[in-house]
């Protein structure tokens, strides 16, 4: 089976963060998302809106960017969309805030949303399916080829541990805390096709191994691929999708920033034969597994011999290596909020603190509304 690969001759970047609708009143998930995207609709010749789209679960709205060229410019997209969202939401006696999960609704009492895809998703993969109320925030980065998309990709997964660490805000569940940092990437390793991206050389490898997943009947598309980083032929991107939700567009753009540096940094090793090779996968997963249970104070391994670093160092570092990078692609300051993240504590820190020991989950709530109402960590 040939996939084609529309190449994007800039490192474009695009990014999609799904939003939580919260009962003003209850603090509960609430599930209004049909009914403001009607709403939203309206203002549009199809009657849909561009930018605010379903998820499974009618409690959440996921709102993308265009294809932008800066980290800037995705910021003041993802804005514009969240106002628009938010105040259909105010009129509603509802809010929205952005995590990994949320604190203490109940994921069988969520409704899943009208769409053929997703009750089939439903139908085919019931309880994993069903207990999928989790939430996360996707950059997608252009390449210019699909060869370099898996170099890419290969590349980047030997940083699931970092992004997953700095991102990690989904340390409670259904009301209990997990004692993760990121209760939602294991949620999500549920599904048969999530977690860590397959092992492919090439392009042709890739083409190979989805032939033999459709001709199994294991998907039908590539999109129900939902690897931690995997090629998007359809965008021309390599799409990273191991970060919880985050509760500030600041943090959002710093992720976003530190993504496109990365991918950057890769294809120009890439041009001159010295690509990062591929962690084995034993690295991988226990790097992954230390970022989803301790996040930033996770000790990540750094090579086959078993030596590790902090992963605030090991993000740091890398933040000081992609600087160069970051001026050049106009994205400093939001890379350099990758450190304020790391300064003033990630968002499973920020909860827990804010649930005074697990007692007060309304509180962590409020905390999330009023940190992507004001755009402050802490705020």
């Amino acid at each position: 089976m040939r996939i084609a690969f529309n190449p994007s001759p800039k490192p474009t970047i695009g990014i999609e963060v799904e939003l939580e609708l919260i009962d003003l009143r209850t603090g509960q998930l609430a599930s209004h998302s049909t009914e403001i995207l009607t709403e939203l609709g309206k203002a549009h010749e199809d009657g849909v809106h561009p930018k605010a789209k379903h998820e499974l679960f009618e409690s959440c709205i996921e709102i993308i960017t265009g294809v932008c060229d800066t980290v800037g410019q995705a910021r003041l997209d993802l804005e514009e969309t969240l106002n628009e969202v938010r105040q259909a939401a105010g009129a509603r006696g509802l809010t929205v805030v952005c995590s990994g999960s949320h604190p203490f609704s109940l994921w069988s009492e969520q409704s899943i949303s009208p769409n053929e895809r997703y009750e089939s998703l439903v139908h085919e993969m019931a309880w994993m399916a069903r207990r999928l109320q989790i939430f996360g925030v996707h950059v997608h980065v252009g390449v210019r080829s699909p060869d370099k998309a898996i170099t890419i990709t290969n590349a980047i997964g030997n940083h699931i541990g970092h992004f997953l660490a700095l991102s990690a805000s989904s340390p409670f569940w259904e009301g209990h805390d997990t004692g993760l940092a990121s209760a939602r990437s294991k949620v999500f390793e549920g599904l048969p096709t999530a977690g860590l991206p397959a092992n492919v050389a090439n392009w042709e490898q890739f083409e190979q191994y989805m032939t033999t997943l459709v001709a199994a009947g294991a998907i039908s598309t590539v999109r129900e691929v939902w690897w931690d980083v995997r090629p998007h032929p359809d965008f021309g991107t390599v799409e990273l999708r191991m970060c919880d939700g985050l509760a500030t567009l600041a943090e959002v753009a710093s992720i976003a920033a530190l993504a496109q540096c990365l991918v950057v940094h890769v294809d120009r090793l890439d041009d001159h034969g010295n690509a990062p090779q591929r962690h084995k996968d034993w690295v991988m997963g226990e790097n992954k597994w230390r970022a989803a249970r301790h996040g930033l104070d996770a000790q990540l391994i750094v090579d086959e011999q078993g030596t590790t670093m902090s992963a605030r160092d090991a993000i740091a570092e890398l933040v000081r290596e992609l600087e160069p990078i970051s001026v050049e692609l106009g994205c400093a300051a939001e890379l350099n909020g990758v450190l304020t993240i790391i300064e003033h504590g990630p968002g499973y820190a920020r909860q827990r603190e804010a649930s005074e020991g697990g007692t007060n989950l309304w509180a962590v709530v409020d905390m999330l509304a009023r940190e992507l109402s004001t755009g402050v960590i802490g705020g």
